[in-house]
């Protein structure tokens, strides 16, 4: 048994002894697939227990909490990074972000003996990938370290990797290596081995369950398309031309209705349009990577492609309905799947009009990133989705990180950080950069070297700014 699995274990028999537990976890997708797992784990055993969805973990949060004296709490998707503030909590974590350092406050330091018990408790009941060699960018998502446990506690459990690979597929894990890899390896072999989960290379691009093909195309990114992404008439044009159809009878083809010899002929004339261009084979090799499919699903929805079923849950998470993400994930398909699929048309909306709205307004260039500020128009909880899609289109500069402000609605301004894997190989960690940067006006940040987020005092933004652009000089200087 790998030590990974033994602090799965410990944990898991930890859980097991419980008459009641409190799960907090995150309110995005890989934060809303471990909250399931841990609550269907839990429901299996016969184990009372409530799911609370949290946007962060903050010191106001970890109060609310505490006031409540839950016997035990399972945080899932989160709680590395608040190590100090947990003080006084019976829990367990299962967390793949960077972990903080425990450091008690001084209030709790009562003497040396109660540091220690901390110490020792925080160090036994903490399944992280970072606090075993590993990388929680792309080695384990949260979802993935919540069902190590669960698979722990049953080994008839192994029907839930399925969902810790679209957590994993949601935190963009599979982006680096173009497939999942690490630890989510061996639980893509137990979701095959329960019969959930198949994988296959194929092209990576985000619809091929759902999305005419003209719409796949014209929505493209990582990479993009020249001439055709962003346009619908070119992709339509772009087909015919190859003479493959766009209907069966009055149908809409999907990728997933096209035959291998028309997937081939695709996807070889997008790689001469990469080539032809001047991106390179580096760029033009993301097109084809691995693609992960729920078995169990029916063919052509929103759930059977990994990559579509994390979207559905962010869309739930994005718009404070985490409860109906959650409720799919449990294994409902009548009236939560319905309301899913109603929050997943109105985020397209949206995201597509506040695209539009900053394209508008323009992005601002510094030295070394770049960023637009949403203010009060673009709302908080889509800005990182919309900093990504402008970092993967051809209007902006790629080569420099971006950053997106909104307001929120406690007055306070959220940053979302977005990165390429170029920027990253070269030396970016935007972790490091948003943990730094926020702290030094007041705030609180960190994430993964390609997507970290902050939030920080309203006024403060320039001087954020500088603190960040000072920041990403000097690590892309030393990388």
């Amino acid at each position: 048994m790998t030590n990974l699995n033994k602090k799965a274990k410990d944990i898991g028999d930890l859980l097991k002894k419980q008459k009641e537990i409190l799960i907090v976890t995150h309110i995005d997708a890989d934060g809303i697939a471990a909250g399931s797992i841990a609550s269907l784990a839990l429901q299996r055993k016969d184990i009372q227990h409530q799911v609370r969805f949290v946007k962060k973990l903050d010191e106001n949060e970890i109060e609310k909490i505490k006031n409540e004296n839950p016997p035990l709490v399972w945080f899932t998707d989160l709680g590395s990074g608040s190590l100090p503030l947990l003080y006084g909590l019976n829990y367990a974590i299962c967390d793949h972000h960077v972990p903080s350092k425990t450091e008690i406050k001084k209030k709790d330091r009562a003497n040396i003996l109660n540091w220690a018990n901390v110490f020792v408790d925080d160090s036994k009941y903490h399944l992280n990938p970072h606090l075993f060699g590993m990388d929680g960018a792309y080695d384990l998502s949260g979802a993935g370290a919540t069902y190590l446990v669960s698979k722990m506690m049953d080994k008839k459990n192994t029907d839930l990797a399925a969902l810790a690979i679209v957590g994993a597929v949601g935190d963009l894990q599979d982006t680096k290596y173009l497939k999942l890899v690490g630890t989510n390896k061996d639980v893509m072999q137990d979701a095959k081995n329960a019969n959930v989960l198949l994988w296959r290379k194929d092209i990576r691009y985000f619809g091929r369950e759902t999305r005419p093909v003209f719409k796949l195309l014209q929505y493209a990114n990582d990479p993009i398309i020249p001439n055709l992404t962003g346009k619908e008439d070119a992709c339509i044009d772009f087909l015919l031309e190859l003479g493959i159809p766009l209907k069966e009878e009055e149908n809409w083809r999907k990728w997933i209705d096209l035959s291998l010899v028309e997937k081939r002929l695709i996807s070889s004339e997008i790689v001469k349009l990469l080539i032809s261009k001047g991106f390179g084979h580096e760029v033009a090799k993301r097109l084809i990577g691995e693609v992960y499919i729920l078995t169990k699903e029916e063919e052509g929805t929103e759930l059977r492609d990994a990559k579509e079923y994390a979207t559905l849950l962010n869309s739930c998470g994005r718009y404070d309905k985490a409860e109906v993400g959650y409720n799919v994930c449990l294994g409902d398909r009548e009236e939560w799947l319905e309301r899913a699929l109603i929050l997943l048309r109105g985020h397209r909306r949206t995201l597509v009009d506040n695209l539009q709205l900053i394209k508008e307004s323009g992005v601002t260039e510094l030295s070394h990133i770049q960023y637009f500020h949403g203010q009060d128009k673009v709302p908080e909880n889509i800005v990182g989705t919309l900093a990504g899609m402008l970092l993967g289109g051809e209007e902006v500069r790629s080569d420099l990180p971006m950053l997106a402000f909104a307001l929120t609605k406690e007055g306070d301004i959220k940053v979302s950080a977005r990165a390429t894997r170029a920027l990253v190989k070269r030396g970016l960690n935007l972790s490091i950069v948003m943990k730094r940067s926020s702290e030094k006006v007041g705030g609180v940040g960190g994430g993964h070297n390609i997507a970290a987020g902050a939030t920080i005092p309203k006024g403060k933004e320039e001087e954020f700014l500088g603190i960040v652009d000072k920041l990403v000089k000097d690590q892309l200087r030393k990388g």
